[in-house]
C-alpha cells in the first residue's frame, strides 16, 4: 500500500503539471497567497507583527496587481511544528490551489514547507526564518528578511577592524540559531585577526546566567559576544551582567538585535547602556521611507513595527513587483526568474535579491545603546554595506 506521504507527493506533482497547463487560462483569476505562520502559541506576536505589515501593504497599495486580485489564505502552525507546516503547505497547494507560499517566522517550518515548494514548483517567499540553508530547500524560494550569519559575520569583522577588539569571550544558547550565530561571528572575527579566549554554551530553557557571566568576567576579556533568543532572556542576561559588575561601556558586550530590542532595554534599564548589536532594521531608522512606514503602522495598529514587520512588508513588495514583471503569470519558473537580481529601496535601506542564491543582500547596521534625553535607545554608530550571506558566499568559492 502506498504511504500517505507518497500519495501527497504524487498529488502535488500532478497538480504542478496541471497548474502550468492552465496558468494562461486563469490569468484574470485571483492570485492566491498561502500564509503559513504561528498565529497562536508563544510566537504569535511575531506572526501578528509580520501579518500587520502585510495588511498595511495591501491597504496602502491596493489588492490588485497586474490585473489580478490578491487573495490570502492564512494557516496556523501553532509554533515550531515542521510536520504541521508541511501538511498545511500540501493542503494549500493541493486543495486550495495557491500560487504562492509565504510567511514563515520559524526555520523548521520554512524548511519543511520548502520541500513542498520544490515538488510543486511553487514560488515561496520567506519573510523571517533566518537560518542560512533554508533557501537551498527549493529553487523557487526567495527570502526578504535576513540570515543569522549575515548579521553576526558582519559584526565579527566590525568588532576587530572598527571597534579595535582583539580578544573576545563567546557565550550563546545551545541550539541551532545560537550555534549558527556564534560560528559566523567567530569565523569572521578570527579571519580579521581576533582571538576567542573562551566559549560557553548554556541551555535554551530557563538558564541561570550568573555562573556563566562570572566565568566570562574571570577571564577579563576586552569584549563578550552574546547570543540568546528574543523574549525574556536578553533582559535576564543583562541583569546578570550588572549583578556581576560587568559594565558594557568598558567590557564591550556584542550581540544580535534581539539583545537590545525595546522590551529588553526596558527590562535591563541602565545595564543596557553600551551594548552593541548588529541589525538589519530598527523602527528608528533615519530615512523618509521608514518615517512614512512607521507612521502608517502606528496609526493602524497602535504599536511600532519591528524586524518581523519589515520582512512582511518587503515580502509583499517583492511579490507585487514579481507579478508586474511576469504580467500576472504565477508559474514558479517565471516568478523566481523575475525575483532574481531585483533591487529596491526599503524602509530599512537599499536591498536586493542575490541572483545566484535567491537570498537577500542588505546593509547591516551597528547600533549601540545610549542615553537619548531621558530614554535609553539604540543609536546607529556604523553601517556595513551590501552584505551577502557569508555561508553561501563561502560555498561558492
Amino acid at each position: 500500500m502506498r504511504s500517505l506521504a507518497s500519495i501527497a507527493a504524487a498529488g502535488i506533482a500532478a497538480l504542478a503539471a496541471a497548474t502550468v497547463a492552465v496558468n494562461g487560462a486563469q490569468a484574470q483569476g485571483a492570485v492566491k497567497i498561502g500564509l503559513i505562520m504561528p498565529y497562536s502559541g508563544q510566537f504569535a506576536d511575531a506572526a501578528t507583527q509580520m501579518d500587520n505589515a502585510i495588511k498595511l501593504w495591501v491597504k496602502e497599495n491596493g489588492d490588485t496587481v497586474a490585473g489580478r486580485k490578491l487573495e490570502f489564505i492564512r494557516k496556523d502552525t501553532g509554533g515550531i511544528a515542521p510536520d504541521v507546516a508541511k501538511r498545511l503547505a500540501q493542503e494549500l497547494v493541493v486543495r486550495d490551489n495557491v500560487d504562492i507560499l509565504a510567511g514563515f517566522v520559524l526555520t523548521p517550518n520554512a524548511m519543511a514547507a520548502g520541500d513542498v515548494s520544490q515538488q510543486a514548483k511553487k514560488f515561496m517567499v520567506v519573510m523571517n526564518a533566518a537560518t542560512s540553508i533554508i533557501t537551498t530547500k527549493s529553487e523557487y524560494m526567495v527570502r526578504t528578511s535576513l540570515t543569522t550569519p549575515q548579521l553576526n559575520g558582519a559584526l565579527g569583522t566590525w568588532a576587530f577592524k572598527s571597534a579595535g577588539l582583539k580578544k573576545v569571550y563567546s557565550m550563546v544558547s545551545d541550539f541551532g540559531p545560537g550555534l549558527d550565530a556564534e560560528a559566523a561571528f567567530i569565523n569572521a572575527f578570527k579571519a580579521a585577526g581576533g582571538e576567542i579566549v573562551g566559549q560557553v554554551k548554556f541551555p535554551v530553557a530557563n538558564p541561570d546566567f550568573s555562573a556563566f557571566v562570572q566565568r566570562a568576567k574571570d577571564l577579563n576579556p576586552e569584549g563578550i559576544y552574546v547570543w540568546v533568543p528574543g523574549g525574556a532572556q536578553p533582559g535576564a542576561i543583562g541583569k546578570a551582567f550588572a549583578e556581576r559588575g560587568i559594565d558594557a561601556r568598558k567590557t564591550k558586550v556584542l550581540g544580535q538585535l534581539e539583545l537590545t530590542d525595546p522590551n529588553a532595554i526596558k527590562s535591563m534599564g541602565e545595564a543596557a547602556l553600551g551594548m552593541t548589536v548588529a541589525s538589519h532594521y530598527d523602527g528608528a531608522q533615519e530615512n523618509e521611507l521608514n518615517k512614512k512606514f512607521v507612521g502608517a503602522y502606528q496609526a493602524e495598529f497602535k504599536r511600532l513595527p519591528d524586524y518581523f514587520s519589515i520582512g512582511g512588508w518587503d515580502g509583499m513588495h517583492l511579490i507585487s513587483e514579481v507579478l508586474k514583471k511576469t504580467s500576472g503569470k504565477t508559474d514558479g519558473e517565471a516568478m523566481i526568474a523575475a525575483a532574481k537580481g531585483m533591487k529596491w529601496e526599503s524602509p530599512r535601506g537599499p536591498i536586493s535579491i542575490d541572483p545566484e542564491t535567491r537570498d537577500i543582500i542588505q546593509n547591516v547596521y551597528i547600533r549601540r545603546t545610549e542615553k537619548v534625553g531621558s530614554e535609553i535607545k539604540n543609536v546607529q554608530i556604523d553601517v556595513v554595506r551590501d552584505v551577502k550571506d557569508p555561508v553561501k558566499a563561502a560555498m561558492k568559492k
